[in-house]
C-alpha cells in the first residue's frame, strides 16, 4: 500500500520527466543600459518578455511543466558568500564576446508552496568564470531579470569554473514582489567535489542536466514562501 510520501515523490517524478526546454538560442549579451540602483522586484519589466507557452510555441517544444506538489518545502537558504555586488545590470543573458567556457542554458519557473507561479519575481544571478574567477570589479557575470506571467525564467551563461574549497554553483538571489529574499546556490549533478564541499545540498542540484550542440542545458524550480 503506497504511503501519501510515496505518492508525492512519484507525482514529482512524473512532472521533471515531463519537463522539456527549448532548443538553446545563443544569444548576444544584452540589457538595457548601466546600472541605474538596486533592482525593484515590484516594479514590472520595461520590456515584455515571452511567456512560457509563446516561447514554446515558437521553438516548437512543450512549456516546462513545474515539478511542485502542494505544500512543497521551500527551496533552501544558503550563504550569500562574499563576491555578492548589488546593483547588477538587468540581462538573461550573461554572454559576452570572447568569453570563455561550455555554454549552459539554465531555465525553470519560480513558484510558491500551493504551486502558483509568482509573476515578476527578481532573479539575480552571479558566478564564476571557466577559470573559476568572479568579476569583483565590473558585472562580467552577473545580472538580473524577473520572471514573466507564468512565473518563467531563462538564464544563458557559461558553465562556472571552480575554485579551491568549492564545488561547481551557480549563487542567485530571488524575491518575490514586496516579498523576503532567498538567498542559494545551484549546483550540478554528479561533480566530484559535491560531497566534499561543506555547503552544498542535494536539493538544490539542476535537474534534467543534458547536453545539446555543444550547450550544457539544465531547469530548476524556485519555491518560495507562498
Amino acid at each position: 500500500m503506497p504511503t501519501d510520501s510515496d505518492i508525492r515523490l512519484t507525482r514529482r517524478r512524473l512532472l521533471q520527466l515531463g519537463l522539456a526546454l527549448p532548443l538553446p538560442m545563443v544569444l548576444a549579451a544584452c540589457d538595457d543600459g548601466a546600472p541605474t540602483g538596486a533592482p525593484n522586484p515590484a516594479a514590472a519589466p520595461t520590456t515584455a518578455a515571452p511567456t512560457a507557452t509563446t516561447a514554446a510555441a515558437a521553438t516548437g517544444t512543450l512549456a516546462p511543466t513545474p515539478a511542485c506538489d502542494d505544500g512543497d518545502d521551500p527551496t533552501p537558504a544558503q550563504t550569500e558568500g562574499p563576491y555578492f555586488t548589488p546593483d547588477s545590470p538587468r540581462r538573461a543573458s550573461l554572454l559576452e564576446a570572447g568569453m570563455g567556457g561550455q555554454r549552459l542554458v539554465v531555465a525553470g519557473t519560480v513558484l510558491t508552496t500551493d504551486c502558483r507561479p509568482v509573476q515578476r519575481a527578481l532573479l539575480d544571478f552571479w558566478q564564476a568564470d571557466d577559470a573559476g574567477e568572479y568579476d569583483n570589479q565590473g558585472y562580467r557575470l552577473r545580472g538580473h531579470q524577473f520572471s514573466d506571467a507564468d512565473g518563467a525564467w531563462r538564464l544563458e551563461t557559461v558553465l562556472p569554473g571552480i575554485y579551491t574549497g568549492r564545488t561547481r554553483h551557480i549563487h542567485v538571489k530571488v524575491q518575490a514582489p514586496d516579498g523576503p529574499v532567498l538567498t542559494t546556490q545551484l549546483y550540478f549533478p554528479g561533480e566530484p567535489g559535491n560531497d566534499r564541499d561543506g555547503i552544498f545540498q542535494p536539493e538544490l542540484v539542476l535537474t534534467d542536466v543534458r547536453d545539446s550542440g555543444g550547450v550544457r542545458q539544465g531547469s530548476f524550480t524556485f519555491v518560495l514562501e507562498g
